[in-house]
């Protein structure tokens, strides 16, 4: 249960009263603040993420119950803004794989290389094309128009799940035709 003061300014900050907002915000943000830093480890992320969270908070004013405690949907907003920055930065880091594309594109290739290299990818192609349907529009999308796994399961209309197993069944499917003599 939350206290009529409390619950005064929150109503008057639902309004888009700027000085009862400001109170809200002065309020909590040492809470806040204390509970991001204490997962983030780094002060200017911390920072970051409290001006989001008190962004989101007072975006979503309407959607708060005064049943519960205000702190408690508060740092329930904190705690879903850190996981969102994680999964952000987690995207954001190169990848083993990206480090060793980065070391293999700065040597130049020779003409030689580059014949060799094309005639690999219009047999890689062909071979693609004589895929099952499903199989090829999946290495297509993945590989060749280098969809992420989201939008290529937007597209064909299934979930992310069902996209990461058809891609991995796509995956295998080529390498075996691959190995194959012609």
């Amino acid at each position: 249960m939350i206290d009529a003061s409390l619950y005064s300014l929150i109503l008057s900050a639902r309004q888009k009263d700027q000085k009862a907002q400001t109170k809200l915000i002065n309020m909590y943000w040492v809470d806040v603040f204390s509970f991001v830093l204490k997962k983030v480890e780094d002060q200017n992320d911390a920072d970051e993420i409290t001006v989001n969270v008190f962004s989101k908070v007072l975006s979503k004013l309407e959607l708060y119950d005064p049943a519960f405690e205000f702190k408690t949907w508060v740092l329930t907003i904190a705690q879903n803004t850190i996981i969102d920055f994680w999964r952000k930065r987690r995207r954001e880091l190169p990848t083993a794989d990206d480090t060793q594309s980065d070391l293999h594109g700065q040597f130049a290739m020779s003409p030689e290389e580059l014949m060799i290299s094309e005639e690999e990818a219009n047999s890689i192609q062909t071979i693609v094309e004589g895929m099952d349907e499903s199989y090829r529009d999946i290495i297509r999308l993945r590989f060749f128009e280098e969809r992420t796994i989201k939008e290529i399961a937007e597209q064909l209309n299934i979930s992310v799940s069902n996209t990461k197993v058809r891609i991995m069944r796509a995956k295998k499917v080529l390498a075996s035709l691959l190995k194959q003599p012609e």
